[in-house]
């Protein structure tokens, strides 16, 4: 007999060429929490547009595009 345990939808995180696998501790922020959360380590987050999409399997897959700004 195999044991089945129900998974905990992923979600995938991807800044730049950064990916990161979320943990349990991540799934249950929203969109701006997390944002507020990786804007210490990455800053282009900050201003970053969010695109959504999933995976075949369920996956979620965020993903922060950066947004053109001007220099000095």
């Amino acid at each position: 007999m195999i044991d089945q345990k129900p998974t905990q939808p992923h979600r995938i995180l991807k800044i730049g060429a950064t990916r990161i696998v979320a943990d349990a501790s991540l799934l249950h922020l929203t969109p701006e929490q997390l944002r507020e959360t990786l804007k210490i380590t990455f800053p282009e987050v900050t201003h970053a547009t969010l695109r959504e999409t999933a995976l075949e399997d369920g996956t979620q897959v965020w993903e922060w595009l950066p947004t053109a700004g001007r220099k000095g």
